[in-house]
């Protein structure tokens, strides 16, 4: 007796499209199955034309095949959604905005999408991870500490807001754009990490000139029209000082928790100090310090404080909050960060790393101090 369709769709519901983590089978991507003796063809719609991610989908459904009694070969013959299925999977994944509009207190693009980490009751913590100044490797922190959430078992996205000075898709290693399907923006995913960047609309050499309302609505967007997906992580990589950017987000996200970045100099520790305060101005918790370029470890097996020391843990008595990491300048740490291989990733053991993966149990085991009870209602 030879294997049946029903056997073929039940091998392929756990099969999830890379992309949207959801089964093939549930989100409509399979189309039916014809047999040729032990040959098996699956008929598989992609959600784009020219999807990235094809060959990875088609050794997917052929591993989850090949094992059943009777097959012997599986091919796949893909098509392309037609326009009104791909609206019908975002209104799937992605909820009718009317429906959501006022269930937040801010809200999104032109449809009027609410926020999704703003709504009461989602559990995604948001660590907004800032500096005063630039040049203090904020950025390479961002990615780092993001990946060794991820290696912790976490799902992770990373929101680069320093629209001016975007660098997170490099860092990060990202190799291929956002897919948009029907309006609603697929992240990218590296080392376990989604990130949505201005970098993947500008290209690197072209200035993006804007003033404050355009930034808004740009952030605003890469809040409401990607499809994030309830990560258990949102890192957002701020800009330097505590301009529009910093002002805008801390309305969009009123439960996020603050991370500053400083290095062990005084005067970048004082310059930190002020984006510090104004968290406290706009009603943001500082959750803790990170110290980055901390010492350098010669060939000696000797540490070199080439940018001084105590600037963190001056800053943390000045908060009241834990330095809660210390972070060598390495030359693979710099290296990794240029040539998009994050040392986290690469070399999760090295001096470095140990520090990122440390930062990570700590944000671990110390929860928000914020919390939303949306069964509580007041009438």
């Amino acid at each position: 007796m030879g294997i049946t369709e029903a056997e073929v769709v039940e091998a392929l519901r756990p099969v999830q499209d890379p992309e949207l983590h959801r089964s093939i089978v549930d989100l409509g991507m399979y189309r039916g199955v014809a047999f040729d003796g032990g040959r098996v063809e699956v008929r598989i719609a992609l959600t784009i034309a020219g999807c990235p991610l094809r060959s990875e989908i088609q050794q997917r459904v052929s591993d989850a095949l090949l094992p059943l009694d009777g097959v012997s070969a599986v091919s796949l013959d893909f098509t392309v959604m037609s326009d009104q299925e791909r609206a019908e999977l975002r209104a799937q994944l992605h909820g009718d905005p009317a429906a959501t509009a006022g269930t937040a207190p801010s809200h999104g693009h032109a449809e009027g999408r609410a926020i999704p980490f703003a709504a009461p009751g989602n559990n995604t913590r948001t660590l907004l991870i800032a500096s005063g100044k630039g040049g203090v490797g904020k950025s390479s922190v961002t990615a780092n500490l993001g990946i060794a959430l991820a290696a912790q078992g976490r799902s992770v996205a990373v929101v680069d807001a320093d629209v001016w000075g975007f660098s997170i898709p490099r860092m990060l290693g990202v190799d291929r754009a956002p897919v948009v399907i029907d309006d609603m923006i697929i992240p990218p995913e590296v080392h376990g990490v989604r990130c949505i960047s201005m970098g993947f609309f500008a290209q690197e050499d072209q200035p993006v000139i804007w003033r404050g309302p355009m930034l808004h609505k740009a952030l605003e967007q890469f809040l409401t029209d990607v499809f994030w997906d309830d990560p258990d992580y949102l890192l957002v990589d701020l800009p330097p000082g505590t301009g529009d950017i910093s002002l805008s987000l801390s309305q969009f996200l009123p439960r996020a928790e603050a991370y500053v970045v400083t290095t062990p100099n005084p005067a970048a520790q004082r310059v930190a100090q002020r984006s510090a305060f104004m968290f406290a101005k706009v009603n943001i918790t500082v959750r803790a310090v990170i110290e980055n370029m901390s010492w350098f470890t010669g060939d000696d097996d000797k540490r070199y404080h080439l940018f001084g020391s105590g600037g963190g843990a001056e800053l943390a008595r000045t908060l009241g909050v834990e330095l809660i990491g210390q972070v060598p300048l390495t030359v693979p740490l710099r290296e990794g960060s240029d040539q998009g291989r994050p040392i986290m990733a690469v070399d999760p053991d090295s001096e470095a790393s140990t520090v990122f993966a440390a930062m990570a149990s700590w944000v671990e085991a110390h929860g928000p101090t914020k919390r939303t009870h949306p069964e509580l209602k007041i009438v």
